[in-house]
């Protein structure tokens, strides 16, 4: 309290002066109309301006619910797009599904070795289990490889090791999706015949040949190609959609009929020996 009094006493001439500038200013204001006018103009100038600060610092804090309740709505449209078959989508979360969706986040990504990984936040405790499917909102990223409870290893496309059924979107002609270890925003898709028309920008997307992937998610676009000759395939390079070096978001599908479809496939293969 000392403190304070002897605060006014030092600057007592300069706080008489505010609180008189103060009152004239007052005074000035009531009497005139137009300073009252530019007066109500500027505190709603300055009001607004401090509202609109508050609601864009407020906004900026909620991004991160917001980006929850979006990655929601899109699993929820997913599960719809991957399982579009079922005769009645409306009841679609009380009938078996082909396909579900899982959502996660990126904790580590790498893309400069030849073999990378990606490391999600969901795992054996969120039903993820190896060879699901890991795509983004813009095409695949890979393959989940080992899980632990809370956590799961993706198989990245940008690995040496990758190997992914995919075709020329809007055709049957399929190949393997692979990449050569040189650029991270390219892979090669082998094995499609010559006798196939190709053109610079085609659409590659998943085949739909393995029990892994739906049909038609996209993968990128052809870049440039040639022949090889001694094979008679082409070699296609492929743009990817994907930012491999800005993964945040992903969707972990589970196909529910891989485990039936594997078992099935494996008596044929034992039978015909």
């Amino acid at each position: 309290m000392q403190q304070i009094i002897n605060f006014i006493i030092r600057y007592k001439n300069f706080l008489l002066y505010v609180f008189l500038m103060i009152v004239s200013l007052g005074f000035t204001i009531q009497s005139h109309s137009y300073h009252q006018s530019r007066f109500f103009n500027s505190s709603n100038w300055i009001t607004g301006n401090i509202l609109r600060t508050s609601n864009n610092v407020s906004t900026y804090f909620g991004l991160d619910q917001e980006n929850q309740k979006l990655m929601e709505e899109n699993t929820y449209l997913r599960k719809l797009l991957f399982n579009r078959t079922q005769i009645d989508t409306t009841v679609l979360d009380s009938v078996q599904q082909t396909y579900t969706i899982t959502t996660a986040k990126v904790i580590k990504n790498s893309f400069a070795d030849p073999r990378n990984y990606i490391t999600i936040d969901k795992g054996r405790k969120d039903s993820v289990q190896p060879d699901m499917g890991v795509i983004t909102s813009k095409g695949i990223l890979g393959i989940i490889e080992n899980t632990s409870n809370n956590f799961s290893t993706v198989q990245s496309i940008l690995n040496e090791k990758s190997n992914i059924n995919a075709k020329i979107k809007n055709t049957d002609h399929f190949g393997s999706l692979v990449w050569n270890m040189k650029q991270y925003n390219i892979v090669q898709l082998v094995d499609i015949p010559r006798l196939v028309p190709l053109t610079i920008g085609d659409t590659i997307v998943t085949g739909g040949m393995s029990s892994i992937f739906p049909e038609g998610i996209p993968i990128g676009t052809i870049r440039k190609f040639d022949l090889n000759t001694s094979k008679s395939f082409y070699n296609i390079d492929v743009a990817l959609f994907n930012d491999m070096t800005n993964i945040k978001n992903v969707y972990i599908v589970k196909n529910t009929y891989r485990e039936e479809i594997l078992e099935l496939e494996k008596q044929t293969e034992t039978n015909g020996q």
